[in-house]
């Protein structure tokens, strides 16, 4: 069963999703931008019985206040700490797809003691170039100037693959519904703070947890070159392609997501 909870980290209230675990493990979902904790609503009945799931709203996101209208990946991942130790959370792993791999590789690199295990998808440990920071810059300019859902219509069709858009419109639109009524300051600070990331291709080498990197086989995003360095510099790490899906695997395609989800997790539950 799948409940819902709120909790103050960081001076701030942070709602998310927890489904139980008989064992230690947690699985920490970290959503994407501009999305929220629904964004994981078909992984978390799908985890292991011995495994806990945690999918929270990001500062600002679905119903978490943002306490700030000034927004950076590093408050982001202090917030991911603050919640591990507020809720005193053992063997994390943490599950981050695109801006939440950010904040996922941005926390590990804080701390590196609190997680057992990362799980990155359809992200990167590359900073924005020039090109993707004006991007961003107009992406800020369309929606304070047009609204929210004109900015919805066009990023729909970037991030799902043309199988998505023609054979899953219930998903579409659940996503579209998701971006639409995320607030205008959270979107063009997060946004910002995205802009502004340090890199941490620097950290990836001294990753020293099991790690899965996951993409979208159709993703137009994040390039396969980025989710591949990911691969090849974290010792051991493995990647699994989902095919029929762009950057949101976990929502195009849950059943292979979770497949490979959960062949991971079988190391930290036997």
């Amino acid at each position: 069963m799948i409940t819902i909870h709120s909790t103050r980290i960081n001076g701030i209230a942070t709602s998310y999703l927890l489904k139980e675990g008989s064992g230690p493990v947690t699985v920490l979902f970290i959503h994407g931008f501009p999305f929220n904790k629904q964004l994981w609503e078909a992984q978390l009945p799908a985890l292991p019985d011995e495994v806990r799931g945690i999918a929270y709203d990001i500062r600002g996101f679905g119903d978490s206040e943002s306490g700030s209208s000034f927004f950076t990946i590093d408050l982001f991942a202090r917030d991911v700490e603050a919640l591990v130790s507020g809720l005193k959370l053992d063997k994390v792993v943490l599950c981050g797809i695109s801006m939440g791999g950010y904040i996922a590789l941005r926390a590990f690199e804080r701390n590196a003691g609190l997680y057992a295990g990362l799980i990155l998808c359809d992200t990167t440990a590359a900073a924005d170039n020039n090109e993707a920071k004006l991007n961003r810059f107009a992406s800020i300019e369309t929606v304070q100037e047009k609204g929210v859902e004109p900015y919805a219509a066009g990023f729909v069709k970037k991030i799902f693959s043309e199988t998505t858009l023609t054979d899953r419109p219930e998903a579409v639109a659940r996503i579209s519904e998701m971006i639409v009524t995320t607030p205008v300051t959270t979107i063009c600070s997060s946004l910002l703070a995205m802009a502004s990331r340090t890199e941490t291709t620097a950290l990836l080498p001294s990753v020293d947890v099991p790690a899965l990197v996951i993409r979208g086989e159709d993703d137009q995003v994040i390039p396969a070159v980025q989710t591949d360095l990911l691969q090849q510099s974290i010792p051991g790490a493995v990647i699994e392609t989902i095919d029929a899906a762009g950057h949101l695997p976990n929502v195009e395609n849950p059943e292979a997501f979770n497949r490979a989800m959960n062949r991971f997790l079988q190391r930290f539950v036997e």
